[in-house]
């Protein structure tokens, strides 16, 4: 187009689209579009991984707060055992006052069953075979008559909580020449 072609009152150094343009417009708000649909995406992109990371941290602390409040009692129970011990070598010495062994042993057995219902179990050793995850070997002894890692005596009785492992049964075992 030659200046002379040019609509009357059209700058000839205009060659570029105009900001009223329809076409820029539809182009603008395109763009404009384009990056509002983005970046409402990477929101909800975060907001989603907020929400997953919200929910295990939720589900984390219930279950703290349920073994917190299931195993609470343990360390009281396990400072609890060496006087539960005392009751057990009481019961097992010959005295000769009848009704003070006794009473002693009434104690023992209330005592005993208390601890049973806080969540104290017992774990069984006589003729057993040695477990290590749950035994502690004290002594070994060569033996013909029994089975290699059998359990001959207990020491000292072990105790779980609630399932855990509060304290191994000390034990002697046999073991083969």
């Amino acid at each position: 187009m030659n200046e002379d072609q040019r609509p009357e009152g059209q700058d000839p150094s205009s060659d570029a689209i105009s900001l009223d343009d329809p076409l820029y417009q539809l182009t603008a708000l395109t763009e404009e579009r384009d990056r509002l649909v983005l970046e409402r995406n990477e929101l909800m992109d975060r907001l989603a991984r907020r929400a997953a990371e919200f929910d295990n941290y939720r589900k984390r602390i219930e279950r703290e707060r349920a073994d917190l409040a299931q195993y609470a009692g343990m360390n009281t129970v396990s400072d609890l055992l060496p006087v539960l011990d005392d009751f057990q070598r009481a019961v097992r010495v010959e005295t000769a006052d009848r009704e003070y062994a006794k009473g002693v042993e009434l104690i023992y057995h209330r005592f005993y069953e208390i601890l049973k219902k806080l969540g104290l179990e017992p774990i069984a050793t006589e003729g057993q075979l040695f477990d290590p995850n749950v035994h502690q070997a004290i002594d070994m002894v060569e033996s013909d008559s029994s089975p290699d890692q059998t359990i001959l005596a207990e020491y000292a009785a072990g105790y779980n909580f609630k399932g855990k492992m509060l304290r191994p049964s000390m034990v002697k075992v046999a073991v083969r020449k």
